[in-house]
């Protein structure tokens, strides 16, 4: 079994995918040369993924929002660096007024397409009065149990330009997955033909989903946000047939024969 390199929790901007296939970039350093240079090698490894690609910018990982000259400056430095900053994502009230000021859009839902929903705390029942005694009765006939939802099945191929989206279930895919189209799901990916564009499996941030493949060229494949481009992964897998999973945050190919 091969293991994918470890994400390099020393950058300076983490880059995530969701389940709309753009680029969400969590800046963890605010140094504007450093994440530049970490786009642009990101740009020229993958030029078909990454050039002109649009990408959302999370100031959530900094201890403050940035003063609006410096969020200027970065957005300066990733349109040089060959992407497109378009909105900014995961709204307080500082950065509400900093995409303000800066002209952008706030997608305040972005982050959930690949971190779990933080559950609010449930609050304490309010006292009641105890209810009078009542007489014993029969217990109520059980309802019958719900099943599953099944998963989607895709018969025909997904071409380029085209995605298919699996809400809340796994997604097979009984053909190929031709380059330039997308397979998200918030389960897992299962892909009969050959998968030649992207995978997002988890895309609502299930860590446990997989992605499954029985000839594998991929643009770009992802669990949870975790992702890896073709330029990435080790040229024996190619053409191989492939499942991709995540473990303690790392993601690791394995060819499955």
């Amino acid at each position: 079994m091969r293991v994918s390199a470890v994400v390099d929790y020393a950058q300076a901007g983490e880059l995530k995918f969701g389940q709309v296939g753009i680029a969400n970039l969590r800046v963890r350093t605010l140094d504007v040369a450093q994440l530049a240079a970490e786009m642009r090698d990101r740009v020229q490894r993958a030029p078909n993924l990454f050039a002109r690609a649009a990408v959302v910018l999370d100031f959530g990982g900094l201890s403050q929002v940035p003063a609006v000259d410096e969020a200027r400056a970065l957005l300066e430095g990733l349109r040089d660096a060959g992407v497109l900053p378009v909105a900014l994502a995961y709204g307080t009230k500082e950065i509400d007024a900093l995409s303000q000021q800066l002209g952008l859009p706030l997608l305040a839902k972005f982050r959930a397409q690949y971190e779990p929903a933080t559950q609010a705390a449930t609050p304490a029942p309010a006292a009641v009065e105890p209810a009078p005694a009542k007489a014993v009765s029969a217990p109520a006939p059980a309802k019958p149990a719900t099943s599953a939802s099944p998963g989607l099945m895709q018969a025909s191929p997904v071409r380029s330009g085209q995605q298919v989206y699996a809400e809340h279930r796994d997604l097979t895919v009984l053909s190929a997955v031709g380059a330039g189209a997308e397979a998200i799901a918030d389960g897992s990916i299962h892909i009969y033909g050959a998968l030649r564009g992207r995978a997002l499996a988890g895309a609502q941030g299930n860590e446990e989903a997989r992605i499954f493949c029985r000839e594998f060229h991929a643009e770009l494949v992802a669990v949870a946000g975790h992702y890896k481009v073709l330029e990435d992964i080790p040229a024996e897998l190619r053409g191989k047939p492939v499942q991709v999973w995540l473990e303690k945050g790392q993601l690791k190919l394995a060819a499955l024969d």
